[in-house]
């Protein structure tokens, strides 16, 4: 049965996402459940029960007519070959995310290795202080290396940014069940680099334990690990978005992003880009306007501040549900 379900979403995968279509390929489903099952009780093996039920019902240009679809069909039939799609199977996309992993992965060590430089000339203040500078340029150094790197890592994906592609529903599943199983890890990484970054002034708290030196080294240590994490499952989890994003979305495979859910439309590409880039400025000014004053203490009312302007934020830049 769930051979004959693949085979129906193949058929209507680039239909437009109307009410009709949608009506259209219920019923016709429904059909080819009756006949299998009658087949079934007949005696006939599985395989010949799907075997007989798809060539019985055969293409979309055979059922056109009878589904009212035939105007549908010929628009169909028009764009595909107008502006035919790129087909990402279940093996491309297992590529893509180990790809994914290793960009990830070098830009988020990239800006790590730039913001805990800072702690070496910190660290050699008093003794060794050019030992501490030469230390310091040298993160700077594979910080930047790691981040030219992982820019060119991926070059093999860029068609995706410039070619129509599309995934199949087997496709659309199998990403589904990597990025539910990527939720925990990533909620555990944001949580914990969030903490991080929150928590960071809490060393110079115990100058006078840990030393004067070492104090705003750890702090520094703690911001860099925790934009790591924060990074590297954004970048990871904005993987399983841009895939499950590539199909048109006023199609029928457009609705494999989410079963239930509408894709967030925004009202233009600048709109996107404001919602995409907003929590990354945030926790930008937070480190700024708490480094400047250093009140630790009272600059971590900018997140629920942040918290409740995002909403409104969202709210103005994406489109009216309709």
């Amino acid at each position: 049965m769930e051979t004959i379900k693949n085979y129906l979403e193949a058929m209507f995968a680039g239909m437009p996402n109307t009410a009709e279509v949608r009506k259209a390929k219920a019923e016709l489903l429904q059909m080819m459940e009756d006949k299998y099952s009658e087949l079934i009780a007949e005696g006939k093996t599985e395989n010949t029960a799907i075997g007989t039920v798809i060539s019985e019902f055969g293409n979309l240009d055979e059922l056109a007519e009878d589904l009212n679809l035939t105007k549908e069909v010929e628009e169909t039939k028009s764009r595909e070959s107008e502006a035919p799609r790129r087909n990402i199977t279940i093996d491309d996309a297992t590529a893509f995310f180990e790809n994914r992993g290793k960009k990830a992965t070098m830009l988020a060590l990239g800006v790590m290795m730039c913001i805990i430089s800072v702690a070496c000339p910190i660290l050699f203040a008093r003794r060794f202080e050019n030992t501490g500078v030469v230390m310091m340029f040298v993160c700077i150094a594979i910080g930047v290396g790691c981040i030219i790197y992982s820019s060119f890592v991926d070059t093999e994906w860029k068609f995706l940014n410039t070619e129509l592609c599309r995934i199949d529903m087997a496709t659309a599943t199998f990403i589904k069940e990597r990025r539910r199983s990527f939720e925990s890890t990533r909620a555990l990484c944001v949580t914990i680099g969030v903490i991080l970054c929150v928590v960071c002034w809490v060393p110079n708290l115990l100058y006078g334990t840990i030393g004067v030196n070492m104090a705003p080294a750890l702090m520094f240590l703690l911001v860099g690990i925790g934009v790591f994490l924060i990074i590297y499952s954004s970048k990871i989890y904005s993987g399983f978005e841009k895939l499950m994003k590539l199909n048109d979305i006023s199609t029928i495979s457009g609705s494999y992003y989410e079963q239930n859910i509408r894709p967030a439309r925004y009202k233009n590409k600048t709109a996107q880009t404001i919602v995409e880039i907003y929590w990354p400025v945030v926790t930008c000014i937070y480190l700024i306007v708490s480094f400047i004053t250093f009140n630790w203490g009272l600059t971590w009312i900018i997140w629920p501040i942040a918290g409740v302007l995002h909403r409104v934020v969202v709210i103005n830049c994406r489109e009216d549900e309709d």
